[in-house]
C-alpha cells in the first residue's frame, strides 16, 4: 500500500511540472509571437521605405558592383577596423562613460536665412545641419541628403537634434529642380522631409535601388534618375551630373546593402563641385580627381567617425587627404553639429579639419548652419563659432 501512495504522489509531480512546462511552453510562444508581430508591424511602417522589387530589383542583379545578393566597395570594407569587436563597440556607445562635451553645453548659434527669398540667379551654398545643405548655381537648385525632423532616426525621442541645430524645417524649403540623396540611411534620408516636400520637388536623383523608398511615398518613377556609378546624366542649364564611388554601406530595413549608395560629381557651366556623401578613405578619391577634377568646391563628411569605424566614415586627416586627392580648391565640411552619431565632442570635428586645413594649406569653409556661402566669391571669411 505504500508502494502505491508513493507512486501517485511521484506521478503527481510529474503531471505538475508537465502543466507548468506547457504554461512556461505557452508563455514563450506567445511572447515570440508577439515580438515577431510587432517587429513586422514597426518594419513596415512608411518611415522604413520600401525592399526593391521588379524592374528595379532585375537592374541591381545586373549590376557590376552586386555581387553575393549586396552592393559591394571598391575594396574589401569590413564593419569595424582590426581590433575591436561589435559587443566592445555597442557597449561603449550605450553604456560606456561619455565625453562631457558629447552635445554642446548651450545652443548652437546658427542664422536662419530664408531660402524662399534667394536669388535664383545667385550661387549659394547653404548648411542645413549634420548632412543636409541647400544648393543653387546656373539657376538649378539643389538640396542634398535633407534631414529636418527633430530626430535623425525613425522613432521620435530617439538621437534628438541639438538646440539651435534644428531651426530649419520642411516647410522652409523652396521649390527645388533637383532632390539629391547619397544613401538610404535615416540621419540622410527622412521620410517626414522627403514626404513634405514631395509636390515641391521636380525630379529625385537617387543612387540605384532607393527610388523603392521614394515610390512608396508618392513619387513617380519619372520623377527619379535612380542609376549606380559610372552614369551620367544631363540635368537643366547644362549641368551634367556624375555618379560617383564612396566606401560606405546602406540599409533602412532588415538587410544590408541592397541599395547602393554614392558620391556625385556636378559639372556646371561655371564651376565643378564634389557631393562627397558618407565614405570612409579608399583610392577612389584619388580616381575622381584624375577624372573630374580639380573641383572648386568639395562637401566632405566630417564627423560621427571613430577609428573603430574608419573604413566606412572619414577620420579628420582622412578629409584633408580627400581634399588633396581630388585636388579641390575649397572644402566645406559637413556630418557634424546636429546629432550625436559618435563618441567624439561635438566640436571635435570642426576643430580638427580647421587645424589641419592651416597645417596643409587647405582652404577649409565652416559657416554656421543657415548662413549664407557665396559660390563665386573667393574671399569669404567665417568665425570658428564652434568654440564660443
Amino acid at each position: 500500500m505504500q508502494s502505491n501512495v508513493s507512486y501517485f504522489q511521484v506521478r503527481a509531480k510529474v503531471d505538475t511540472f508537465d502543466i507548468y512546462f506547457l504554461q512556461m511552453m505557452y508563455w514563450i510562444f506567445a511572447v515570440v509571437v508577439l515580438l515577431a508581430a510587432t517587429y513586422f508591424i514597426v518594419i513596415n511602417r512608411a518611415a522604413f521605405g520600401a525592399v526593391p522589387k521588379g524592374k528595379r530589383l532585375n537592374r541591381i542583379r545586373q549590376s557590376k558592383l552586386y555581387r553575393n545578393k549586396q552592393f559591394q566597395n571598391i575594396s574589401h570594407t569590413p564593419s569595424l577596423a582590426e581590433g575591436y569587436k561589435m559587443w566592445q563597440v555597442t557597449y561603449d556607445f550605450f553604456l560606456g562613460k561619455k565625453h562631457p562635451l558629447l552635445k554642446p553645453l548651450r545652443e548652437i548659434p546658427s542664422i536662419h536665412t530664408d531660402l524662399k527669398s534667394l536669388d535664383k540667379n545667385t550661387d549659394v551654398f547653404v548648411w542645413l545641419g549634420h548632412s543636409s545643405y541647400y544648393i543653387q548655381t546656373d539657376g538649378v537648385s539643389f538640396l542634398i541628403d535633407p534631414v529636418l525632423s527633430l530626430y535623425g532616426s525613425p522613432f521620435k525621442y530617439f538621437n534628438k537634434a541639438f538646440k539651435g541645430s534644428d531651426i530649419f524645417k520642411p516647410e522652409d524649403i523652396p521649390n527645388l529642380d533637383y532632390l539629391v540623396i547619397t544613401h538610404d540611411h535615416f540621419d540622410h534620408l527622412d521620410y517626414p522631409t522627403v514626404k513634405s516636400i514631395k509636390d515641391r520637388t521636380g525630379m529625385a536623383i537617387v543612387p540605384l535601388g532607393v527610388g523603392a523608398h521614394l515610390e512608396r511615398w508618392g513619387y513617380m518613377e519619372e520623377q527619379l534618375i535612380e542609376d549606380e556609378w559610372g552614369a551620367e546624366f544631363e540635368l537643366k542649364n547644362g549641368i551634367k551630373l556624375n555618379f560617383t564611388p564612396a566606401r560606405h554601406f546602406s540599409g533602412r530595413r532588415v538587410k544590408q546593402n541592397d541599395t547602393l549608395w554614392t558620391s556625385y560629381v556636378l559639372e556646371t557651366p561655371t564651376k565643378k563641385i564634389f557631393l562627397g556623401g558618407d565614405s570612409g578613405y579608399d583610392s577612389h578619391f584619388k580616381m575622381i580627381g584624375e577624372k573630374y577634377g580639380p573641383f572648386d568646391y568639395a562637401i566632405l563628411e566630417n564627423g560621427q567617425y571613430g577609428e573603430a569605424w574608419r573604413y566606412i566614415h572619414t577620420l579628420p586627416e582622412d578629409v584633408a587627404q580627400a581634399a588633396i586627392d581630388i585636388n579641390a580648391r575649397y572644402i566645406i565640411p559637413v556630418h557634424a553639429a546636429k546629432f550625436a552619431l559618435a563618441l567624439h565632442p561635438w566640436n571635435e570635428p570642426l576643430q580638427k579639419i580647421n587645424g589641419l586645413g592651416k597645417e596643409k594649406g587647405l582652404n577649409v569653409l565652416t559657416p554656421k548652419i543657415g548662413e549664407v556661402v557665396d559660390l563665386n566669391r573667393k574671399d569669404q571669411q567665417f568665425t570658428t563659432w564652434w568654440e564660443d
